[in-house]
């Protein structure tokens, strides 16, 4: 998506791209490996892509926090019920989406809460 969306962006001169990355993109954890290493590679990708753009667009690696879903109840078990669904972490993410910008280029950030 970057490698099509970054070149209008930049010709604007302005725009946002936010990666999902994860928890485990910052830190491992065991038996899950494979996926920490995919989130690391979201993570680096999206800040060396935020120093290649001169701060005219932000890209912003985001670690979207806790979210009950299936892959947390293969993982947590019936600990993963304590978490929000996506429905409620999307009423809790949007608005600090919506404010994101500039000044958050490069910064790997956590949706709060999370």
């Amino acid at each position: 998506m970057m490698r099509h969306l970054l070149p209008a962006m930049l010709e604007r001169g302005s725009g946002v791209i936010v990666n999902f990355s994860s928890g485990w993109g910052r830190c491992t954890a065991a038996d899950v490996a494979p996926y920490c290493a995919t989130k690391y590679a979201i993570e680096g990708l999206s800040m060396a892509t935020a120093q290649d753009t001169g701060g005219k667009v932000a890209v912003i690696p985001m670690n979207p926090g806790i979210i009950d879903t299936d892959m947390l109840r293969s993982t947590f078990g019936g600990e993963a019920g304590g978490f929000p669904d996506a429905e409620d972490w999307a009423r809790r993410a949007v608005p600090f989406f919506i404010k994101l910008g500039p000044k958050d280029n490069g910064k790997p950030l956590t949706v709060p809460g999370g």
